[in-house]
């Protein structure tokens, strides 16, 4: 299996799902092949239409989204990509990458990943989930297993609060992941 440009970009149930469409459309741009994944709570925050349009490839929603020839989606996806990109990533998505559960589309993949291919993790969520001892376990479970975490940034919080958790900014994140890529 060859490392390729092939992006899969995980985006999970956070109200930062509206701003992976920018970050699918920046990387893009930079000639990556993007395709997206969304998971069914990703779907309650924005939906797949603006990922399809700018990625100009199918949105995966659902892991029996039904694709011409006889390989499972998931597993030819894993197969083909670089880089596992998961931007917004909850802390439901990193505790079940973290504990090896794959019970839809994103995580089947992760599970099945390409070995080649890199994990870049862009987490957004409450402050006091962040900085729970189980998501900081479940983050260093993973950065052990060779996943990068970029973020999260500080500021004001969709849920009123002010500190971390928010999504780091967009730019930077296509920046790395592209930088990955190399």
């Amino acid at each position: 299996m060859r490392v390729s440009r092939n992006i899969i970009l995980g985006v999970t149930g956070s109200i930062a799902a509206h701003k992976a469409v920018d970050l699918a459309s920046l990387l893009a741009k930079q000639k990556c092949q993007v395709q997206v994944v969304m998971t069914a709570d990703a779907q309650r925050f924005i939906t797949p239409l603006p990922f399809k349009v700018l990625t100009r490839r199918p949105v995966v929603t659902d892991l029996y989204d039904e694709e011409e020839g006889w390989q499972p989606a998931h597993i030819r996806l894993a197969d083909e990509a670089g880089l596992l990109l998961i931007a917004p990533a909850t802390a439901n998505v990193m505790a079940k990458l973290a504990q090896g559960m794959a019970d839809d589309a994103l995580t089947c993949i992760a599970l099945a990943l390409n070995p080649k291919a890199k994990i870049l993790i862009a987490p957004a969520m409450n402050g006091k989930m962040w900085l729970h001892p189980a998501t900081q376990e479940n983050t260093a479970t993973l950065q052990a297993r060779g996943a990068e975490f970029i973020g999260p940034d500080e500021g004001m919080l969709s849920c009123g609060y002010e500190g971390i958790g928010r999504l780091w900014p967009v730019e930077a994140i296509a920046e790395r992941a592209v930088k990955l890529l190399r």
